[in-house]
């Protein structure tokens, strides 16, 4: 069996189109239908649903999918590992980091690259269910995400930094030299990430062990938006101290400390826990195992 036609079976499920499938995977769109129709006859199974256009997988297709996700990728690791066995590291690594996670993309990009001149590195912004999810469908080579709050199964893990919260307000909002308690933060007109964002989760988990709950006037799924908000200077927001960096330097914006609310959350690096370990995961594990705390 060719693994290329379980790619074109991956990629129409993935995109849920033919012409995007097609698309993805550099064919045209007759030859995507060519070799899924090739794909079902060497099966003896139907594996796509069609009416007119794509319209889900079969039984036989759904039963098949992880199998062929299991395929194409060890064939990919295959090819890896014997280019590697005397040769650099190449080929594309492909990372999904939480938002909150994505000024440590930076160092760690940086770290893989002088490692590894040969790669190529594609970051995406995703939850962390999306991580855990794609890292287990071969989508993904890694992924920055937090460790502790809802710990992602069967996975390798490698800390790389603890978050803790701090406070951002447009300059004057505020009095600059009196750290806000929880209780003044709670009573604030806020922007605050969705609830469908792990990091709010785990903000309202520890601030309802204290009794209190945050009810933000905007929510988002944008670091960028909660501080383009902030800067109108009517609302404030509570972020990660790891965007401090991303602040230094804005005269329109001020960062206060905030009072511990828990031992803060570990983030760093998972991989999918699968034996052997392809050389892309291997690569982005050893590399979060070695560099010193990148915040």
């Amino acid at each position: 069996m060719q693994t290329r036609l379980l790619q074109y079976f991956l990629a129409l499920e993935r995109e849920g189109h033919f012409a995007r499938a097609a698309t993805a995977c550099n064919v045209s769109q007759p030859t995507l239908s060519a070799g899924i129709s090739a794909l079902e006859a060497q099966l003896g199974k139907r594996l796509i649903l069609r009416n007119r256009r794509y319209a889900g997988l079969t039984e036989e297709g759904r039963a098949i999918l992880p199998w062929a996700q299991q395929l194409v990728a060890a064939a990919d690791n295959l090819m890896q590992a014997a280019a590697v066995a005397k040769g650099p590291l190449q080929g594309e690594l492909r990372l999904g980091a939480i938002p909150a996670a994505m000024p440590a993309v930076g160092p760690l990009v940086e770290a893989l690259l002088e490692r590894h001149p040969g790669l190529n590195i594609s970051v995406r912004a995703l939850t962390s269910r999306q991580i855990e999810r794609e890292l287990t469908a071969f989508e993904l080579d890694a992924g920055l995400t937090y460790l502790d709050f809802e710990p992602p199964s069967h996975m390798l893990a490698a800390p790389l930094y603890v978050e803790r919260y701090m406070l951002a307000a447009a300059k004057g909002v505020l009095d600059e030299g009196r750290t806000p308690s929880w209780e003044d933060v709670a009573a604030l007109p806020l922007c605050l990430l969705h609830q469908g964002m792990q990091n709010r989760r785990i903000l309202d988990a520890r601030l309802g062990e204290r009794g209190l709950a945050l009810r933000p006037v905007v929510t988002a799924d944008s670091y960028v938006a909660l501080f383009a908000l902030v800067r109108q200077g009517r609302l404030c927001s509570i972020v990660p101290d790891s965007h401090a960096m991303l602040l230094d330097g804005l005269d329109w914006v001020r960062t206060f400390a905030l009072p511990e609310a828990d031992e803060g959350s570990r983030i760093g690096v998972i991989v999918s826990d699968r034996a052997p370990l392809g050389p892309l995961a291997q690569a982005v594990l050893n590399i979060a195992r070695e560099i010193p705390n990148i915040t």
